[in-house]
């Protein structure tokens, strides 16, 4: 089985392009990185969101994602055959398309102006451990929001982990109100010591602490000397 980090660094250098020169193209897809963050994926020491890692993998036209990574796909015929059988399959496909009569039929476009209400920074919360102010992050990438989205949000989170059950789940974006005060109880996005956090504040007589939904997880103490800030309350 292969990794995220050498498939991007296979095709990286299939592609002749540097890390930096990989990140400016990233940019056209409205995805802002840094070369260190390529670096930090291409040695399997943090992982691209899954939007950001779809999009390399389109650009680079890997023909088949499952396989670049578990290796044989069960699902493609073609990956029981050998060199000689694919170079056959290719030829038939030819014959087909040629025959006009297999032609994949689009369905007429309906006649809607999309409706697109804003654009907001989608932040990925795995990958902002270290970090001092988590909206400094270069992590991030441009996602286009309706009106679904609450109008009073800034930006979006992807949270990573179990700890925020059952009211918010593995990889779900919840959208953040930025604010540097949050009330006893409120929901929000937290730094402390280094990594960032979802979780529920408690502020009351009994000190400061992060709470998780998830009883199976401890609430985390703030105490004075800790390096502790608020970044936003979660709207949903």
């Amino acid at each position: 089985m292969g990794s995220i980090g050498s498939i991007i660094a296979e095709n990286r250098k299939k592609n002749k392009l540097t890390q930096p020169m990989l990140a400016k193209k990233l940019e056209d897809y409205g995805i802002h990185i840094s070369h260190k963050t390529i670096c930090a994926w291409e040695k399997d020491l943090a992982e691209p969101p899954i939007g950001t890692f779809l999009t390399i993998c389109k650009m680079f036209n890997v023909p088949d994602i499952y396989e670049a990574y578990f290796g044989e796909n069960p699902f493609d015929p073609a990956s029981k055959l050998n060199r000689q059988g694919r170079e056959k399959m290719a030829e038939y496909a030819e014959l087909l398309i040629a025959s006009g009569k297999f032609d994949k039929k689009e369905p007429e476009p309906l006649n809607v102006i999309p409706f697109v209400h804003r654009r907001l920074k989608l932040f990925d919360i795995r990958v902002s451990a270290g970090t001092g102010n988590f909206l400094d992050s270069d992590s991030f990438r441009w996602k286009e929001v309706g009106e679904n989205v609450p109008k009073e949000a800034d930006f979006g989170v992807t949270i990573s982990g179990d700890s925020m059950e059952p009211q918010y789940r593995n990889k779900q974006i919840v959208w953040v109100q930025q604010t540097e005060r949050l009330e006893n109880g409120d929901i929000g996005i937290f730094y402390l010591n280094g990594n960032a956090y979802c979780k529920k504040l408690q502020d009351d007589e009994n000190g400061l602490y992060l709470i998780s939904l998830n009883e199976k997880y401890a609430p985390m103490k703030v105490a004075g000397t800790d390096d502790f800030r608020i970044f936003g309350r979660i709207l949903n």
